[in-house]
């Protein structure tokens, strides 16, 4: 055995460090240790039980039940408020959108409103479900869901509303209030996703911050989904589905008795479920309480409005909207240097920032989720991050060959083959094994050139080719 964790700790050398908050994504650090001793504890006890049964696993039932009940007390729910613990954040919007569509089974063309900051679950969604997506462009300056113009998308095959509280990509808080008018005025279900947000938003609401008005006691929101691996600092994967009612919620279950064996019967899309990530997360928070969460919050916030105002005085950054919670997503200013090799000189310092592709009205940025581990390091990164906006300068811009370029503006994703895609892959850099290069500014540079689907079709290769095991 000590062999066998050896080799795992020799593994885990090469991933991105999950503590101490150098990760400004995919990972969030309460920066308590003891938060992860008791989850750790709480996993292993209940790794074995099976969540596919609620009868034969009674302590998961209630595992489950009392953190409904807390997510529901923290998001405005009332009595009738229910919910479901879900695998994460995509499997709470997957089944929003199932319990959506199929509420309405008569329509042969269901349909959703998106503002097209909404989270790209909600795209997978579509292709899963065979719901059609209506995406409708957002503010270019604020970033938020305009309105007006999600309420004149609104047909009579429109089955689901969403908005964020807040959009990943900018950290900004739709305007939920009036988008839930429109769709309650139609009868139509509204959804927020609140995934990354929903809980620390109440929190630090309570510590004065202004907090647009996002959960159930805005009329006309029907569904919430809130993510406690984010900031709920549970282990992954947990997230929670709330629903106004019990009704609105009974249309994402399936059972079915039509085969020799049990009746299978699933409140989320999976069968089998460990009670491990459950149990962690009960326990993390009961340990935690609502005092622990406010703590976490108020140093969260800090660290967030310290490192905000540092990129902002940054020469050559610009914040982009205006955000609301913990996330903050920045560009440059002018096109003297390229933030791909920004992300690149702050991973040679010990920090993963994570770029985001230009899109709509949203030019290529680089995206911070800001957590509590944050907290007392604002002016190691600040000055880490001005370090590396100076290196690019000096660097200047990314160099694309001309020909290469060329050759992938002339692509079409839906005929190439798979010897075109191996030289493409190759010329991108993207060959495969379990590393990428340290430097992704070339390869980064290259990908935004290429056209939104081609660069999914390239990017989805690049991923089997990750997922074929080598020599044995």
């Amino acid at each position: 055995m000590t062999d066998v964790l050896a080799q795992l700790r020799e593994l885990r050398a090469g991933d991105l460090p999950t503590h101490g908050g150098h990760t400004l994504a995919y990972v969030y650090d309460s920066g308590l240790s003891e938060v992860d001793e008791i989850a750790a504890a709480a996993y292993a006890l209940a790794s074995s039980a099976n969540g596919l049964d609620p009868t034969a696993f009674p302590s998961l039932l209630r595992m489950e039940n009392d953190l409904v009940a807390t997510a529901a007390g923290l998001l405005g729910g009332d009595a009738e408020t229910v919910g479901t613990v879900t695998s994460g954040g995509t499997e709470s919007c997957l089944l929003a959108v199932l319990a959506a569509r199929d509420a309405r089974p008569g329509l042969a063309a269901p349909n959703m409103v998106l503002p097209e900051t909404a989270h790209a679950a909600f795209h997978k969604a579509a292709h899963l479900f065979g719901v059609r997506k209506v995406v409708v462009p957002v503010d270019p300056v604020t970033f938020r869901a305009d309105p007006a113009a999600m309420a004149a998308a609104i047909d009579e095959s429109t089955v689901l509303v969403v908005a964020s509280a807040p959009s990943y990509a900018h950290g900004v808080v739709d305007p939920v209030p009036e988008i839930a008018a429109a769709a309650a005025a139609r009868g139509v279900r509204m959804h927020v996703d609140g995934c990354i947000g929903a809980w620390v938003l109440p929190y630090l609401a309570r510590l004065g911050a202004d907090v647009p008005p996002f959960d159930f006691s805005v009329p006309g929101v029907t569904s919430l989904s809130v993510d406690l691996h984010k900031y709920a600092y549970c282990a992954k994967g947990v997230s929670v589905l709330l629903h106004a009612n019990a009704g609105l919620r009974r249309t994402h279950y399936f059972a079915s008795a039509d085969w020799p064996g049990y009746t299978m019967l699933n409140p989320t899309l999976q069968s089998t479920r460990s009670g491990g990530p459950l149990a962690a997360a009960w326990a993390v928070v009961r340990h935690l309480g609502d005092e622990g969460y406010l703590r976490l919050a108020e140093v969260t916030r800090e660290a967030v409005a310290r490192i905000r105002e540092g990129v902002a005085g940054i020469d050559g950054l610009r914040i982009l909207g205006d955000p609301d919670s913990t996330l903050i997503a920045f560009t440059a200013a002018g096109a003297e240097f390229d933030l791909f090799t920004v992300a690149d000189e702050m991973k040679a310092r010990g920090w993963y920032v994570q770029p985001q592709f230009a899109h709509g009205s949203s030019p290529l940025n680089l995206h911070l989720t800001v957590t509590a581990a944050n907290h007392g390091s604002e002016t190691e990164f600040l000055a880490d991050l001005t370090a590396s906006v100076l290196a690019a300068k000096a660097a200047g811009p990314v160099p694309v060959d001309p020909d290469v370029a060329a050759f992938v503006a002339a692509l079409d994703p839906e005929t190439l083959t798979p010897e075109q895609f191996g030289g493409l892959l190759a010329a991108a850099g993207l060959t495969g094994g379990d590393r990428l290069p340290d430097r992704m500014a070339p390869i980064n540079a290259l990908l935004a050139t290429a056209a939104e689907p081609l660069r999914e079709r390239l990017l989805l290769e690049f991923l089997g080719a990750l997922y074929t095991p080598g020599p044995r």
